[in-house]
């Protein structure tokens, strides 16, 4: 059994590892960077640091995620911080993984961020790697 946060991305719901997770937060204005990759929305101050926001809509190929969303999963990955946009958190939880099958299908940036899954309450839901939402170019910066 692992510990995984319960999160809605896109109107899904979603299962993250918390090894992942650095904390969460409700983030304040984000401010606009010109000429950065579509998937990221900006930069916010957060507890002395500067942290870039991923709008995960957008990572996904969906529609982006309002600008109203607030909470935020914040990871880090190669020693820079990520705040990616969530659209709502539950709690944490014990779960058993499970492998992909291999007849799923996942459609757009689903497959490229889906890692397994828990069932939950019957329903199978989809563990994330945040570390896939992170535009390439962000993570080589």
């Amino acid at each position: 059994m692992e510990l995984f946060l319960i999160a809605h991305i896109a109107g899904r719901g979603v299962a993250i590892e918390t090894g992942q997770v650095d904390s969460v937060v409700d983030i304040a204005d984000v401010v606009a960077v010109p000429r950065t990759e579509c998937a990221i929305r900006g930069l916010v101050a957060l507890r002395s640091r500067v942290v870039t926001v991923i709008d995960t809509g957008t990572a996904l190929g969906l529609a982006p995620t309002p600008d109203t969303a607030r909470r935020a999963v914040i990871t880090r990955i190669d020693g820079h911080h990520y705040a990616i946009l969530v659209d709502s958190l539950e709690d944490v939880a014990l779960f058993e993984r499970q492998p992909l099958s291999p007849g799923l299908a996942l459609d757009r940036g689903w497959a490229t961020v889906g890692v397994g899954l828990v069932e939950r309450d019957g329903e199978p839901m989809l563990i994330v790697d945040l570390a896939a939402l992170v535009p390439q170019p962000a993570l080589a910066a």
